[in-house]
């Protein structure tokens, strides 16, 4: 309901505190562990002290006292008390690991920060800590642990840093480390973090609605207790053992639903706030805790026999679990005087499962689960994280990225073998061709869900089965970006689409060197390899790969580089006679996207072309009456004369303008005798000018000037056709 007060206690905590606890579960030597490690960590941070003015020691001390009550091991809790040497004191991990072993420091590492970073803003460095942190975690899951740790007691602690500082940490914790901790199941975590960060972030609205709980606590509190008799009692009658509790909602939970419902806090208008409070706070939860699994579907036939079952709310996470390992029974019911009640069925480790999520599973070692069957559960997101990682560009893309994939809901799907893949909501044919393996991904050319053929952005629902159809030649298409929704599917096409536009531009700049040695009667497998490596070192490039990119990409200059290739005495005669070969560069359209179009003026085979360097993206070919082109003989090499191949590849988008009578059914006609002449419509829009006349400007795609020539003669003689033509360059 709310969350705890700032635990003064904590601050408090001292080490034989933490080892009477430890004493619980851990062996003696172990016990011993952590007490060298507290020695070890209280002299490293001799004379350090918090912004609240006690002692820095008693910081790790609590964030192991927190790591404690989880149950975590030993070697988790010395590095919870280490975590900060390396990074505040002079401390360095090698030290760690010759003290305490490779597993504590490697640990200790993954947690701390990125400091030493040479360059880059506050939030570059932030990402990139972050980026190293999650990337630490796919390796041991116990740094993210350490880390939700430690921003718990930061969160609790809160009130001793500036405003501004408070604001941005209780955001960063309800962007990230919050979801995070849903991500793992971490629940009990999860509701402090978020209760604790809304109360930093909106003071305000945090106050109104505690009052408004406070002051309908002990009605709510006793209807709990009837409903919940109701269910005991029933429930006995059945011969079913349970624990039933009832709770009420925390209140970031409740504030973020009447934002789900689009029923937001004003302030200042109390009286209307607190109606809206109400509404929402109407639902009651209840918890149902058996002993078997089996017991679990017996329960939900007793609960729906005493109150009425709401149609479509029923969920079974027991069957298919969350991919956090989350398991439980989920129904909604018809209670007294109408109340709906959220009813949650589940055994006792389940139940343990859900309060600690992937903690918990620390205490079934004995059982042969321990970390792999933790990581087991959350080991899709951990290898999204990896793929991710290889796709971006930067640490600021990456983080944003994880933020997308921690705020989704899921989404079940089957494959046609009945292997399930968990994605994000609204994910695409194309995102779980990418989940089941990026091949697949790449090689996706259509997608059967429920056995009918549909579009490859269909949006996916949870419970169909998809089927992928691949081609060994296809490959993906820059366009899927515009609506894929998982991370690893938008990592995974920009990573090939980034390796294959480097070749296609390493064999465009081949070409064009090979251009420019043509006068001069040599081509690049005549040049001797270490005049190659001489102009590698003079331009100062690494490999033959990045110098043909970079001339590709339009930031070196091919005639300078075919006249080094050449040597000084031909060289010499080239510039005498004008610096330039005078033969053009062919365009077939099978360059990819190193070769563009450009959209003022949309070329077509069959115009006269020039085309342009536009450094670090390619070239950008125009018609040559393009009024964007002024004297190329002005511009030095930034023009490149071009060519249309005898035979280009693939359509070109050609724009026509026509002024048509304004009569029903005009655009449908026009449209159809684009059709009939085999050229398809990119996009159309419609201009009215007056009552009468209507221009419509019609984008299609075309092979060559002989098409469009064919579809304007047929148009003209269209009866409602008043003015057509090609739009002017």
């Amino acid at each position: 309901m709310t969350p705890p007060p700032p635990q003064q206690d904590a601050c408090r905590y001292l080490i034989s505190d933490l080892c009477v606890e430890l004493e619980s579960y851990l062996p003696a030597h172990e016990i011993t562990e952590v007490y060298r490690a507290y020695l070890f960590g209280a002299e490293a941070h001799e004379g350090q002290s918090r912004k609240s003015g006690e002692p820095y020691i008693f910081h790790p001390l609590a964030v192991a006292r927190i790591l404690s009550e989880l149950r975590m091991d030993y070697n988790c809790l010395v590095a919870a008390i280490l975590h900060d040497v390396i990074e505040d004191t002079p401390t360095v991990k090698e030290q760690l690991r010759e003290l305490f072993g490779a597993e504590v420091a490697e640990l200790v590492d993954g947690v701390s920060k990125m400091t030493h970073l040479e360059s880059g803003s506050r939030a570059e460095k932030q990402a990139e800590s972050f980026r190293k942190m999650l990337l630490a975690m796919s390796k041991d899951i116990r740094v993210i642990l350490i880390k939700l740790a430690d921003r718990l007691h930061n969160m609790r602690t809160l009130g001793a840093m500036p405003s501004a500082s408070r604001q941005r940490i209780a955001r960063e914790t309800l962007e990230i480390y919050a979801p995070i901790a849903t991500r793992l199941g971490i629940n009990e975590m999860r509701i402090e973090l978020e209760d604790l960060s809304f109360a930093a972030c909106w003071p305000l609205r945090y106050r109104i609605l505690s009052e408004a709980v406070i002051r309908d606590q002990r009605q709510r509190s006793e209807l709990i207790g009837k409903v919940r008799n109701s269910l005991i009692n029933r429930l006995q009658e059945e011969g079913l053992l349970a624990q039933v509790e009832g709770r009420e909602k925390h209140l970031y939970g409740i504030y973020r639903k009447m934002r789900k419902k689009t029923k937001d806090l004003k302030e200042g208008k109390a009286r209307k706030t607190i109606k809206v409070i109400k509404d929402v706070m109407d639902v009651f939860a209840f918890r149902v805790v058996v002993d078997q699994i089996d017991q679990c579907y017996r329960a939900l036939g007793v609960v729906h026999n005493l109150y009425l079952p709401v149609p479509g709310k029923f969920k079974d996470y027991i069957a298919i679990p969350k991919p956090n390992g989350y398991q439980s029974l989920h129904t909604v019911l018809k209670g007294p005087n109408g109340l709906p009640l959220e009813i949650q069925i589940r055994t006792e480790k389940m139940d343990r499962v859900a309060e600690n999520g992937l903690a918990a599973h620390w205490k079934y070692k004995e059982e042969g689960e321990g970390e792999a069957g933790a990581r087991l559960h959350v080991g899709d997101w951990l290898k999204s994280l990896l793929d991710l990682d290889q796709g971006v560009g930067n640490s600021i893309e990456f983080l944003e990225h994880v933020k997308v994939d921690l705020f989704t809901d899921e989404v079940y799907i089957f494959t046609p073998g009945n292997e399930i893949k968990v994605l994000a909501k609204g994910s695409t044919v194309i995102d779980f061709a990418y989940a089941v393996h990026s091949d697949v991904g790449n090689r996706c050319v259509a997608a059967r869900v429920n056995q009918r053929m549909v579009p490859l952005r269909t949006c996916l629902f949870s419970g169909q089965t998809v089927e992928v159809i691949t081609k060994q030649d296809a490959r993906p298409d820059p366009a899927w970006l515009n609506f894929v929704v998982t991370a690893r599917a938008r990592a995974a096409i920009r990573a090939y689409l980034k390796s294959l536009h480097h070749q296609e531009a390493v064999e465009l700049g081949q070409r064009m060197v090979n251009r420019e040695l043509e006068p001069l009667h040599l081509n690049l497998q005549q040049i001797a390899p270490e005049r190659l490596a001489q102009l590698i070192q003079e331009w100062r490039l690494s490999s033959n790969e990045q110098l043909f990119s970079e001339i590709a990409l339009g930031n070196r200059a091919p005639m300078l580089a075919a006249h080094f290739l050449a040597g000084a005495e031909t060289a010499a005669i080239a510039l005498a006679s004008g610096g330039t070969s005078g033969v053009p560069l062919i365009i077939q359209r099978g360059e990819g996207m190193v070769v563009s179009f450009a959209r003022c003026c949309h070329p077509i085979p069959g115009d006269a072309i020039l085309a342009s360097f536009n450094p670090g993206k390619g070239i950008v070919v125009h018609r040559k009456e393009c009024r964007n082109i002024s004297d190329p003989s002005k511009q030095g090499e930034r023009w490149l004369e071009v060519a249309w191949s005898a035979q280009p590849e693939g359509e070109f988008s050609c724009e026509l303008t026509i002024d048509v009578e304004n009569r029903k059914g005009v655009l449908a006609t026009i449209a159809a005798v684009i059709a009939e002449l085999e050229s398809n419509i990119e996009n159309v829009l419609v201009e009215e000018r007056d009552g009468r006349l209507v221009t419509l400007r019609f984008l299609i795609l075309v092979k060559d000037r002989i098409q469009v020539a064919r579809i304007i003669r047929r148009l003209r003689h269209h009866p409602s056709v008043i003015r057509l033509q090609r739009k002017n360059p």
